[in-house]
């Protein structure tokens, strides 16, 4: 079965895919798409690591902004106001 977690990696390797049945893959016109569950998996795991380096990468820029605006003079308050601590 193609779970939801699963969907969004197919569709990037496979943009031909309209639906999924159970372990069934169509096409807009309902013919059969085949697909190589091993590279959706692989695909899964390479979009969670890219999620992971951009959430990192926000966090870091995030903390560099915080620690330029602490340097420059802005109180703990002020930070917490703005939403950036």
């Amino acid at each position: 079965m193609i779970t939801a977690k699963l969907i969004p990696a197919l569709l990037h390797l496979y943009p031909q895919v309209a639906s999924v049945v159970g372990t069934t893959a169509y096409d807009a016109n309902g013919n059969e798409v085949a697909y190589d569950l091993q590279a959706v998996e692989a695909k899964v795991l390479e979009m969670q690591a890219a999620e992971e380096v951009a959430a990192q990468a926000q966090a870091d820029a995030k903390q560099s902004a915080l620690n330029k605006l602490m340097a420059l003079g802005l109180t703990e308050e002020e930070a917490l106001a703005l939403g950036v601590k």
